[in-house]
């Protein structure tokens, strides 16, 4: 039986990284044998909090964190033979999570990477909650069963896709392949990155439907149009993504999405009165994101002080990936 251990990074986890802790000391997972946090310089007690519920606290400054550094530094400092990675506001969904993740290292001998889907939170919104369960709904296998990818099955060009999708926020790592493959040192898209290496290597990644964190972000207004630019500028920095700035396409793309949403709250038993609010929320949500995909898929041709401004981690770069490397 491999050997496990959970890495989380943190900064300023707050009650939902005590909600975590407390849902890991819960697992059923005999052969885990640590939880260990890196802690990049929190004010709020949490690199205490964590070693009070047991976890080993590796400490660094927030000027050493890096994405991919940070995990790379978290598989140094773990033991086990499989790491699963969580977020500090990712909070798995049952006791059975990590024996259901890791499980999935014992469905083929080239199996490097697994990850398991987002479940929105109670207080979600309609845009998040449909967006969610949509996008995962269509990984599982039939049944729900796991489902793997291999290389056969990126597509050419490359460009986003279930075989190519990994999440850090809920992922497991088979330690022998990360030994190979690290994590690239990049500001963004990590996970995305380590998923296409490990594919392009001759590995095998599995995405494992009933291994489920609660995971979910409803942002307020500006600071969700800087996420969203992160985002869409790290789909451009893999995949080259450039989505259309065409003012029709812009209006039309909203104005589908809104529909959408609408429909999806009143299927799901939203009275008249709770779906004409979540119709303006998600007229909003839509309207802001289709303007950041735009801006974020085109940050090459920003300045930099705009792009650092438009960021929420206040990225003024943008460095395509050379995939080859």
């Amino acid at each position: 039986m491999r050997s496990l251990s959970v890495a989380i990074p943190v900064l300023n986890g707050g009650p939902l990284l005590g909600r975590v802790l407390d849902a890991l000391v819960a697992q059923d997972a005999p052969n885990l044998r640590e939880v260990v946090v890196c802690d990049s310089g929190s004010t709020d007690g949490s690199d205490e909090r964590a070693a009070a519920a047991g976890a080993r606290v590796v400490r660094i400054s927030r000027a050493e964190f890096g994405h991919g550094r940070t995990r790379n530094l978290l598989m140094r400092e773990t033991r086990g033979d499989v790491v699963a990675f969580l977020t500090q506001d990712a909070v798995p969904g049952t006791r059975g999570w990590l024996r259901a993740l890791t499980g999935a290292f014992d469905l083929a001998d080239d199996v490097a990477l697994a990850c398991g889907p987002y479940l929105p939170r109670p207080t979600a919104s309609v845009a998040t909650t449909r967006e969610l369960t949509q996008m995962f709904g269509g990984m599982a296998g039939v049944g729900g069963t796991p489902t793997l990818y291999r290389a056969a099955d990126v597509p050419r060009p490359l460009r986003p896709s279930p075989a190519t999708f990994h999440t850090d926020a809920n992922g497991a790592l088979l330690r022998e392949a990360w030994q190979d493959v690290p994590f690239r040192d990049v500001a963004y898209a990590e996970d995305q990155l380590l998923a296409i290496d490990l594919l392009r290597a001759g590995w095998a990644r599995a995405f494992v439907p009933t291994a489920a964190v609660e995971h979910s972000h409803d942002y307020p207004p500006g600071e969700r149009f800087r996420r969203l630019f992160d985002e869409f500028r790290a789909l451009h920095e893999v995949y080259g993504t450039r989505t259309s700035a065409r003012p029709r396409h812009l209006v039309g793309t909203v104005r589908r999405q809104t529909v959408e949403d609408r429909a999806w709250a009143l299927q799901h038993g939203a009275s008249r009165r709770a779906a004409d609010r979540a119709t303006l929320a998600s007229l909003a949500y839509h309207a802001e994101r289709a303007v950041a995909a735009a801006a974020g898929t085109r940050a090459d041709r920003l300045s930099p002080r705009l792009r650092r401004w438009l960021s929420r981690d206040g990225i003024a770069t943008v460095e395509p990936i050379d995939l080859d490397a």
